[in-house]
C-alpha cells in the first residue's frame, strides 16, 4: 500500500493546499492592515507635523508604505510561503498563528515605541536605538521611564498583541472551516502531490522575490529613497516601514566592514588638493604636507586678537536656533541669551555637526567633523587617536582646565575622551552636594551646574590661564527642572511646551550664570563662546536634512570684541570652526589640523561653509554654502536648495546647476579626506614623537588598516 503523509497526531483535518494559500493570502492582508493602521497613528501622535501638507502627499506615502511593508510582510511569511515542501508544515496551524503573532507582537512595539522616537528625533527608528541601548542600562531605562508614558504603551501593546493573536486565530478557523472535508471522504494528504505542491512552492517564491524586490525596475530593489516622492519630509518618513529601517540598521551596525563609510570617488591627491582649497587660507603655511591633510602653521592678524587669556566654552543642551530671539524667535523662549547677544559676536548662520550631544562635543572641542561610520567617534577604537581640539592646542600653552557637567561621565564614554585629549579634572554628577535638584536620570540641575561651574573658576584664577568646558542637560527629556520653575511654562506650543520651558529654564540659568561672573577680577580676561550642542526638531521642516536639527547659536562674549568685529555675522559656520576662531583671538602661531577655519579672518567675499550630518543610519549628507544647502543622500542625486532662516524661513529647491556640481565634489572630497586621515591615526596637531610612534605601531589595530583596505577597494571598483 502506497505510504501516505499524515498531518500531526490528533490534528482533525487534513489542511490541503488551497487552505494553505487561503491562510496565507488572509495574513498577508492581516498584516498589511496592521502596518497601515501603525503608520496612521504615528501620523496622528506627529500631527502637529502636517503643517499645509496636501492630503494628496500622505496618500501617496501611504502607498509608498504599503510597498516596503510588503517586503515585511514577506519576511514573516516565510515559514508559510515554504510549508507547501511538507503537508506536516501546512498542517502545523497552532505554530503557524504562534509565529505570526509574535512577529506582529515584535512590530506593534517597535511602532508604539516609534511614536515618541519621531516626535524627539524626526527620524524612524535607526541605530540611535542600539546607541542607547548599549549606554549605562540604568541611565536608559531612567530616562525611559521618567521621560515616557512607559505604562500605557506596554498596555496598549499587551492588549494590541491579544488582538492580533485573536485575529490569527479566527483567520485559522475561518480558512479551515470554509473548506472543511466531508466525514464521508477519508483523510488523505492534502489532496496534491509532490508536483502540485512543487509547482505552487516555485509560483510562491517567485512572487515573494518580487514583493519584497518591491519593484519591477531593473537595477536595484526597493532602497529607502523611494519613499522620497513628495515634497513634505514628515510624509516621505511616513512612506518608510519602522521594523524595516530599525532592521537594515542592525544588520549596518554588526557589518564587520563598516559599510556606512562612504567610498572614495577621486584620487587621494585630488580629494586632499580640493579639501585644502576649502580649508586654508592666506593665513595658513601647510606643513608635513605628504603625511597629514591639512596640518597647517596659523598665524592670524594681530589686529585680530583680543585682550584675553582665559577660555570658558558654555555648551548648550539642545539650544535650537529656531526658538532663539535673536536669531528672530518672537517666541519668548531666551531672553537672557538675547541680552547677552547684544554685547557680544553673535554668529546667525551657525550650524551643529551633528544632532547629537556627543557629535556636538567631538566636534566643538576636538575639531574633528561627523563622518558617515563614525558618528559615535568618541566611543569608537578610532575615538582613541590624537586630535587638534581645544584640549591640545591650550594644553601645549600651559592652561589648567576643568570640565564641569550635571551628569555622568561614563555617558558617551565623555570622561575617556576628553582625558585622552588632555583634559585633567572633571566634576560631575556625584560631585554635587544638596544640590537644587538631584535627578535619578541625568543628574542635577543647570543653575546647579552654572553655580559649580563659579565656584571651579574660580579656583583656577591663579595667574596662570585657564581654559573651561561648562556642559548643560537640563533642555534634555526627562527634563531635570525644579519644582518652582524660576520662568514661567511655555504653553500653545503642543507637544514642544515641555520642551521649550526646559529650554527656557535653561536660559535663565545661563544668565544668572553671567551675572555671577562678572563681578569676578578675571571677567575681563576671558573669552566666552556659547553654542549649542544641537537643535532640535519644529513643526516646519527645512529640506530633508530638517535644518532646525542642526541650527544653533555661537555667541563669543570678550572685552572689545564688537569694536573690532561687530554684533553679528551671516557667514556659514559649523562646530568645527570654534576652535581656530578661539585661537585666532588668543593670538600668535598656532599649529594644528583642525577640519574648520577661523570665521573672524575669512575674506570678505568667502560666505563660509560647513559639512552636517544627522545622527543615527541616515547616511545623508549635506554641504551648506552661503544661502545654499545641497542635500546629499548616499547612493542617491543631491538636491540643491537656497534657505532663509530667521522670522520667515523658507527652503526653495533649486534646478542642477555648475553650483551644485562644485559643492558635490568638494562635499565628497572632504569627506574622503577626513575619513582616510581618521582610519590612518593622522589627525593630530602634530607628528607623535618617535619614542612614542615606535611604542605605539605594534598597537596599530588589524581592523582600522582591514577597514581602510575594504574602502580604498569598494571605492576603486565603483569608480
Amino acid at each position: 500500500m502506497k505510504s501516505i503523509e499524515r498531518p500531526f497526531a490528533g490534528h482533525p483535518l487534513s489542511i490541503g493546499i488551497g487552505r494553505h494559500l487561503a491562510f496565507t493570502a488572509v495574513s498577508a492582508l492581516a498584516l498589511l492592515s496592521m502596518f497601515a493602521l501603525l503608520r496612521l497613528g504615528l501620523l496622528g501622535f506627529n500631527r502637529e507635523l502636517i503643517g499645509t501638507t496636501p492630503l494628496a502627499s500622505f496618500v501617496e506615502a501611504f502607498v509608498n508604505g504599503a510597498r516596503f511593508d510588503l517586503r515585511v510582510c514577506v519576511y514573516i511569511l516565510v515559514p508559510l510561503l515554504l510549508a507547501p515542501l511538507s503537508l506536516r508544515a501546512m498542517s502545523a496551524r497552532r505554530l503557524l498563528c504562534i509565529w505570526l503573532s509574535g512577529c506582529a507582537s515584535v512590530a506593534i512595539l517597535l511602532g508604539l515605541i516609534e511614536l515618541n522616537f519621531y516626535r524627539e528625533f524626526h527620524q524612524r527608528l535607526n541605530s540611535l536605538v542600539f546607541q542607547y541601548l548599549q549606554e549605562d542600562p540604568a541611565t536608559v531605562l531612567s530616562m525611559l521611564w521618567h521621560g515616557f508614558p512607559v505604562l500605557k504603551l506596554l498596555t496598549a501593546w499587551a492588549l494590541l498583541s491579544a488582538l492580533m493573536f485573536a485575529l490569527f486565530g479566527w483567520l485559522e478557523r475561518l480558512t479551515r472551516r470554509s473548506m472543511r472535508l466531508p466525514k464521508a471522504c477519508p483523510q488523505r494528504s492534502g489532496g496534491a502531490g509532490w508536483a502540485q505542491r512543487g509547482a505552487v512552492l516555485l509560483v510562491l517564491v517567485l512572487i515573494a522575490l518580487v514583493a519584497a524586490r518591491g519593484t519591477l525596475r531593473q537595477g536595484p530593489p526597493l532602497r529607502w529613497g523611494d519613499a522620497f516622492t513628495t515634497d513634505s519630509m514628515f510624509a516621505n518618513h511616513l512612506g518608510l516601514n519602522g521594523s524595516l529601517s530599525l532592521y537594515d540598521a542592525a544588520k549596518s551596525r554588526m557589518s564587520n566592514h563598516r559599510e556606512n563609510i562612504w567610498k572614495p570617488t577621486m584620487a587621494d591627491e585630488q580629494a586632499r588638493a580640493i579639501t585644502r582649497q576649502l580649508l586654508l587660507t592666506g593665513h595658513d603655511q601647510l606643513v608635513d604636507a605628504q603625511s597629514a591633510a591639512v596640518r597647517r602653521d596659523y598665524q592670524a592678524p594681530a589686529a585680530g586678537s583680543l585682550a584675553v587669556r582665559n577660555v570658558v566654552v558654555i555648551l548648550m543642551e539642545s539650544f535650537a536656533g529656531r526658538f532663539v530671539g535673536a536669531l528672530g524667535s518672537r517666541d519668548g523662549i531666551t531672553p537672557n541669551f538675547d541680552r547677552l547677544a547684544e554685547e557680544g559676536l553673535l554668529f546667525s548662520r551657525f550650524f551643529a555637526n551633528g544632532t547629537h550631544t556627543h557629535q556636538g562635543m567631538f566636534a566643538s572641542m576636538a575639531c574633528f567633523p561627523n563622518l558617515p561610520g563614525f558618528e559615535y567617534l568618541m566611543q569608537a577604537p578610532e575615538g582613541g587617536h590624537r586630535f587638534s581640539g581645544l584640549p591640545q592646542l591650550l594644553g601645549s600653552r600651559a592652561f589648567n582646565d576643568v570640565y564641569v557637567y550635571n551628569g555622568d561621565f561614563a555617558w558617551d564614554n565623555q570622561a575617556g575622551f576628553f582625558g585622552n585629549q588632555g583634559m585633567t579634572r572633571f566634576i560631575g554628577r556625584s560631585d554635587y552636594v544638596d544640590p537644587v535638584v538631584a535627578d535619578p536620570t541625568w543628574g542635577v540641575s543647570d543653575q546647579d551646574m552654572f553655580d559649580r561651574a563659579v565656584v571651579e573658576l574660580q579656583q583656577l584664577d591663579r595667574g596662570e590661564p585657564f581654559y573651561a568646558l561648562l556642559q548643560t542637560l537640563s533642555n534634555h527629556t526627562p527634563y531635570a527642572l525644579p519644582e518652582q520653575l524660576p520662568v514661567d511654562a511655555v504653553t500653545g506650543h503642543g507637544s514642544l511646551d515641555p520642551h521649550l520651558t526646559a529650554m527656557r529654564y535653561s536660559d535663565w540659568a545661563l544668565g544668572a550664570f553671567f551675572d555671577k561672573v562678572r563681578k569676578m577680577p578675571w571677567f575681563d580676561e576671558t573669552l566666552f563662546v556659547v553654542v549649542g550642542d544641537h537643535g532640535f526638531g519644529a513643526n516646519e521642516q527645512l529640506t530633508e536634512m530638517d535644518l532646525y536639527r542642526f541650527h544653533v547659536p555661537m555667541l563669543l562674549i570678550a572685552p572689545g570684541i564688537t569694536e573690532k568685529f561687530g554684533s553679528h555675522r551671516e557667514v556659514v559656520g559649523t562646530q568645527v570652526d570654534m576652535v581656530p576662531t578661539i585661537m585666532g583671538r588668543l593670538g600668535g602661531e598656532v599649529r594644528h589640523q583642525c577640519w574648520g577655519r577661523d570665521l573672524l579672518n575669512l575674506a570678505a567675499d568667502d560666505p563660509g561653509f560647513g559639512i552636517i550630518k544627522p545622527s543615527g543610519s541616515d547616511q545623508t549628507v549635506a554641504m551648506l554654502r552661503g544661502d545654499h544647502i545641497l542635500v546629499q543622500p548616499k547612493g542617491q542625486e543631491p538636491q540643491l536648495y537656497r534657505y532663509r532662516l530667521g522670522e520667515q524661513p523658507q527652503a526653495e529647491r533649486l534646478a542642477s546647476s555648475a553650483i551644485a556640481g562644485a559643492m558635490s565634489e568638494q562635499l565628497r572630497a572632504y569627506l574622503q579626506t577626513a575619513t582616510d586621515s581618521l582610519l590612518a591615526d593622522n589627525t593630530a596637531d602634530r607628528e607623535r614623537e618617535p619614542a612614542v610612534e615606535a611604542a605605539s605601531a605594534e598597537a596599530e589595530t588589524a581592523p582600522v588598516v582591514a577597514i581602510k583596505s575594504v574602502v580604498a577597494t569598494e571605492g576603486r571598483e565603483r569608480r
